[in-house]
């Protein structure tokens, strides 16, 4: 198969055997279509004097190796105006850094592999390895045949062009990333931003519906968030913060200047902004800190069939229903039961029946360490945090509690638990 490198630089022909100037770059359309490999659609000729101009495909008789040749004279092209779609490979894709989608990672092309169909050629392949760099340096040949004298063959490295995404870049307009990254987990998007500036990173997800965003700057620790955060526009900015949970937008706003923090807050709903600045009141490194203010309650009064339907109606509004907490009109904090218990339990048990009264649980000012001590020693996927009245102020996940002991490089690394 032929590669974009074999062609640059060569020479153009017309069709009385003048030389026209040679190829400096290809132009593909990338509209949709019923391929998922753009056909070529143009020329991108430097002509003798300087002068560029681009030569519709259908005015080239044959592209073959080093010979490139038009079907008419020089003087009768008419020039191709490139369309929103246009792609310039040379320009736009060699040597630039794309996704690649099924192995969720940040690659650089090497060179470009082309396929010819039907009499046009069309993009097909990525060269991402280095025989791809050795090629444009017109190395590979003699590489190769030493390589096969030691016994040994220089891998291939590519991927197929329908499963390449390319990086947006400023002033240029390019395949929409939403269409296939935002169906990937929000722990494989990290990934895949982990490799780019916080800028890349924002431009790329700055397409994503606001859930999406959210939940994959959640798996970043609070500087990094920030960093993309600051890609985005307020009010932007703001609709992100009302889709995380309220203890990641806590710690997120806790990294940014005053004067932008105070602004995003004016900017985001009532509710969430009230959730937010309750959280921002305590310390960092404390229970208070660390805790989120969405959990389920219910009643001790109510059956355990009652509170299953209650479950259903709030269920939406909770980091996690692992344990649902009973707690009087007053919000003191009475008892605790988990889903497994709720499931056994009799339809018309009472929750007061089946609850567990001795709650394990952390006060607002608890050390973040101890906190941590005591889901360990318990075994807990979630702790209650009370005031000093005994009234439940919210509750600290897992995964926070594991954010605090991880080495940083893991962290981005691994998934959400809930």
């Amino acid at each position: 198969m032929p590669f974009l490198s074999e062609f640059l630089g060569r020479a153009v022909w017309d069709s009385e055997g003048q030389r026209v100037g040679k190829l400096v770059d290809l132009v593909v359309s990338i509209a949709p279509v019923e391929t998922p490999y753009p056909p070529i659609v143009a020329l991108s000729v430097e002509r003798i004097g300087g002068m560029s101009i681009l030569i519709p495909w259908e005015q080239v008789r044959m592209m073959i190796g080093p010979i490139i040749a038009l079907r008419i004279k020089a003087e009768g092209i008419t020039p191709y105006h490139p369309a929103e779609h246009s792609l310039y490979l040379a320009r736009d894709v060699l040597d630039k850094q794309v996704i690649d989608i099924n192995g969720l990672r940040v690659v650089r092309v090497n060179d470009l592999e082309l396929t010819k169909i039907d009499g046009r050629y069309y993009l097909t392949n990525v060269d991402i390895g280095g025989r791809g760099l050795l090629r444009r340096l017109g190395l590979d040949k003699l590489i190769d045949g030493l390589a096969r004298r030691l016994g040994f063959r220089l891998p291939e490295r590519s991927i197929a062009w329908s499963n390449v995404e390319l990086l947006p870049a400023l002033g240029l307009r390019l395949k929409v990333p939403r269409s296939r990254i935002a169906n990937l987990h929000p722990a494989d998007i990290a990934e895949i931003l982990s490799d780019l500036t916080p800028r890349a990173g924002g431009a790329l997800i700055g397409s994503l519906d606001n859930e999406i965003v959210a939940d994959t700057l959640e798996e970043f620790e609070p500087e990094s968030q920030a960093s993309m955060l600051s890609t985005f526009d307020d009010e932007r900015a703001a609709d992100v913060l009302e889709a995380m949970t309220p203890d990641d937008a806590a710690d997120l706003l806790n990294r940014l200047p005053p004067e932008r923090r105070e602004e995003l807050l004016r900017l985001m709903e009532a509710e969430e902004e009230e959730e937010v600045r309750e959280l921002l009141a305590y310390a960092e490194d404390t229970a208070g800190g660390l805790m989120t203010t969405e959990y389920v309650t219910v009643p001790p009064h109510i059956t355990a069939a009652e509170a299953i339907e209650l479950l259903r109606q709030k269920a939406r509004e909770a980091e996690t229903i692992f344990y649902v907490y009973v707690t009087d009109e007053e919000e003191h904090l009475l008892g605790v039961f988990s889903l497994r218990e709720l499931i056994l339990a009799s339809p018309e048990a009472k929750v007061a029946d089946f609850m567990e009264r001795k709650v394990i649980k952390v006060g607002l000012a608890t050390p973040a360490e101890e906190v941590v001590r005591v889901m360990a020693k318990y075994d807990l996927l979630a702790v209650p945090v009370v005031d000093e009245e005994n009234r439940l102020q919210g509750m600290v996940t897992a995964d926070d509690a594991v954010d605090l002991i991880l080495p940083e490089e893991w962290k981005v690394r691994l998934p959400r638990i809930f």
